[in-house]
């Protein structure tokens, strides 16, 4: 059903049930994994994925009613942050269930209140298949229960074009100091219509400011492969190809392959990138033709033909879990995963590596990605966002508090908190490169990372994506043709909407 110009849609307290995604229709049922130690699940975040059907239905709605979806909408914040007031105030964040959610809540309040007494940082936790809905859902009906947003990169078009999130570009110039950081992480978290990769636009708006950074890191098994991680994508297949025939029962890879949120298309989009692909041309938005040129043929073919036969049997819908899960339990030579996810492989509890953390440490390496062609590398991470519909002290709070988190002392104690910076001072300080033995990794993959599509068709690209992927990877799909099916049903995408030009890459 359609609202009539001018309703308000349904609010995310009573919002009808909406039809399953394209991506959850497909998607099978997860095959089974090895059993954890002592019956224990690894619990890591999962990724989302972004079709969200209320937000749609709303956009459409838009588009009907004369609206130009191609035009931003964002309302300026003011340059100075308003008088703060003394009155009791809850600030609310909205993310998904995962560890650095409740680090960041436990973070504020122990932290922010030393200069902010009056204030409570609430972060709220929603299951993590439901994070862009929850959001955008109450975006559609202009209330939200938050008042900081926390946005994947590709979720800021959508909420620009919409005009769901304030344009701080004032905000920042004024109180931020845009030097402290490399351009292209404040432009991967802020920045509408994105920037090209590595380069941040000065003179384009900005949206948001980073929270947390990630990147994928290649796990290796030291203790089967030697301590020198592979160098380049070929040497990486060939050193799991021999560990695999030198161990039986150990899977030579083990990385993302699900259709669903955004996992079989990350793993495309960076093979892709190593050899020298692209996603499109962000400036003529021409897909076809360019994802399924030679080099991205190439890429497919490393994925399908050479990378696969190297996982274990079943893992065709593997996502973050999984492929923990089997290295945590010794069943993968080499694995590929966020570096936000890998924390809990050095949990005893969870592993049977070791019965401590050295002793795990003693096997597991972690290495930036193997270059080829190119050393690109996918960008990760969330950026923190002040919502059009929260109250005025709420917004002057939300201002006052990004300005205080994005601070150079700040984000060092915020590092050994266990989160990642954005600033370079903080990056490269011991309070973050000693927290964690992949950490030294995302510093030295910061200047090769490359983001998707930064556009409001998001979704429906890296649904049309994965699908197909996936279907390459579990052989219901030739790679060739499943290459040629994305570049045409994408392209299809961005030629149905009034957008010109576009961003991301």
């Amino acid at each position: 059903m359609t609202p009539v110009c001018g309703s308000a849609p349904a609010t995310a307290g009573n919002t009808p049930e909406q039809p399953p995604s394209t991506a959850r229709q497909a998607r099978s049922k997860a095959p089974e994994v090895p059993t954890q130690k002592a019956g224990k699940k690894m619990r890591y975040p999962r990724r989302i994925g972004r079709l969200a059907m209320a937000a749609m239905l709303v956009a459409t709605t838009m588009a009907a009613c004369g609206q130009d979806d191609g035009a931003t909408s964002a309302p300026k914040a003011s340059a100075t942050i308003p008088e703060l007031t003394k009155d009791p105030l809850t600030l609310s964040f909205i993310w998904f269930d995962w560890p650095p959610a409740h680090a960041l809540e436990a973070f504020a309040n122990a932290e922010y209140t030393k200069v902010r007494s009056n204030v409570t940082i609430k972060v709220n936790t929603v299951p993590n298949a439901n994070w862009h809905d929850a959001m955008f859902t109450q975006f559609a009906a202009h209330k939200t229960d938050f008042d900081i947003p926390i946005l994947d990169s590709q979720h800021i078009g959508e909420a620009v074009t919409n005009g769901n999130i304030l344009d701080i570009t004032d905000f920042v110039k004024k109180n931020i100091d845009v030097k402290a950081y490399n351009p292209y992480l404040l432009a991967a978290y802020g920045q509408y219509p994105q920037a090209e990769t590595g380069k941040r636009d000065e003179n384009a708006s900005l949206y948001g400011l980073p929270l947390l950074g990630d990147t994928w890191t290649m796990i290796y098994r030291k203790d089967l492969i030697g301590d020198k991680p592979p160098q380049t994508w070929d040497e990486m297949i060939s050193v799991a190809e021999k560990c695999q025939a030198d161990n039986p029962g150990v899977s030579g890879l083990a990385f993302h392959q699900a259709n669903g949120s955004d996992a079989a298309a990350v793993t495309y989009n960076t093979v892709n990138a190593v050899y020298g692909g692209n996603l499109w041309d962000s400036k003529t938005r021409k897909i076809d033709g360019v994802i399924n040129d030679a080099a991205g043929q190439e890429a497919m073919d490393v994925l399908v033909n050479k990378m696969k036969p190297l996982t274990a049997a079943g893992s065709g819908n593997w996502f973050i879990d999984e492929v923990n899960a089997a290295v945590a339990q010794g069943k993968a030579c080499i694995a590929f995963n966020w570096i936000a996810a890998s924390g809990g492989l050095l949990d005893p509890k969870q592993s049977t590596l070791g019965t401590t953390r050295e002793e795990i440490l003693d096997k597991l390496g972690f290495a930036t990605l193997p270059s080829q062609k190119t050393n690109l590398v996918p960008l990760g991470g969330m950026g923190m966002h002040v919502s059009a519909y929260s109250p005025a002290a709420n917004q002057a709070e939300a201002l006052n508090f990004m300005k205080w988190f994005e601070q150079a002392d700040i984000q060092k104690k915020w590092a050994a908190a266990g989160g990642v910076p954005s600033r370079t001072d903080a990056l490269e300080s011991p309070e973050f490169l000693n927290a964690g033995p992949f950490n030294q990794v995302y510093a030295d993959s910061v200047s090769r990372m490359r983001d998707m599509w930064n556009v409001p068709e998001y979704a429906r690209l890296v649904d049309i994506e994965n699908t197909n992927v996936n279907a390459a990877l579990n052989g219901a799909k030739t790679p060739k043709d499943a290459l040629n099916d994305i570049a045409k049903e994408q392209q299809g995408v961005l030629d149905s909407g009034s957008r010109k030009g576009g961003g991301g890459l």
